[in-house]
């Protein structure tokens, strides 16, 4: 099984997604991003392993 490193965090998400000053609406509109975001890097490098990624 090939492991597949984090994503790189995305200073601007981060600081949304888990920062205390910002609305609560805000915060899970960049949780839904950087986990789609998360999503689609893991799916672009699978295709380029062999096995699947799997």
């Amino acid at each position: 099984m090939t492991h597949i490193q984090p994503s790189a965090h995305v200073p601007a998400l981060w600081t949304a997604a888990y920062g205390p000053h910002h609305a609560p609406a805000v915060r899970f509109a960049a949780r839904c991003l950087l986990r789609v975001r998360a999503f689609v890097r893991e799916l672009a490098l699978a295709d380029h392993v062999g096995s699947g990624g799997y």
